[in-house]
């Protein structure tokens, strides 16, 4: 048994398009969603850094590009289907656990096993690691609805995604990282011309911080 299985897995990520069953303008792979997730990571943890806090930075890049694996063998699951309750957001965390833990043992060599355990587990907790993560993971739901609605995609789904992502990211504790992004990012965001009140959607929200 060696590491083919896996490599080839990675092939699969392309393949599942986030926010199924929508019109959208532009299409979102998993694949293309972590690259992007780690490069939010990278430049958050960089401001993070140079504001005096120290980064693990092989952790958060393992925690950044493996975080959306074991949709590999779920999918993605729309964010109003994964929130609608406690109690289904936790089983489908424990399916997902499950399934990555059977796939680790059976396609991974033995050797590489409790590296890939590791790298593989949930990551968003409170490490600043683990913040920067779900900090980075709800940006990119922020922007992926910020261009659908920019367009002019008026499906109420986008609204609620731009707005939900936007409430989770003004209260997740880096304040260095909310202060940029609200300050500075959020000026950018609703100075563009969009075909939706962006304007009005992201201080709906502000107001409400």
């Amino acid at each position: 048994m060696g590491i083919h299985k896996f490599f080839t897995s990675l092939n699969d990520l392309e393949r599942i398009i986030r926010c199924p069953g929508r019109f959208k303008f532009e299409e979102h792979n998993v694949a293309a969603h972590s690259w992007k997730v780690s490069q939010y990571a990278m430049f958050f943890g960089t401001l993070e850094e140079m504001n005096g806090t120290t980064i693990d930075w092989k952790s958060l890049y393992e925690k950044t590009i493996n975080h959306d694996f074991a949709e590999v063998f779920i999918g993605d699951i729309k964010t109003p289907v994964k929130h609608a309750s406690p109690e289904l957001k936790q089983m489908l965390a424990h399916v997902e656990e499950k399934m990555m833990e059977k796939f680790i043992v059976s396609e991974i060599p033995e050797e590489f096993q409790g590296i890939f355990f590791d790298r593989m587990k949930e990551g968003k907790d409170a490490t600043t690691e683990g913040r920067l993560l779900e900090f980075a993971d709800k940006l990119d739901q922020f922007y992926e609805a910020f261009a659908e609605l920019k367009r002019g995609n008026t499906d109420l789904e986008f609204v609620y995604m731009y707005q939900t992502a936007l409430e989770k990211l003004l209260r997740i504790p880096l304040p260095t990282s909310v202060a940029y992004f609200k300050e500075v990012m959020l000026a950018d965001v609703i100075a563009e011309e969009t075909q939706i009140d962006i304007y009005s959607l992201t201080h709906e929200i502000i107001n409400k911080a």
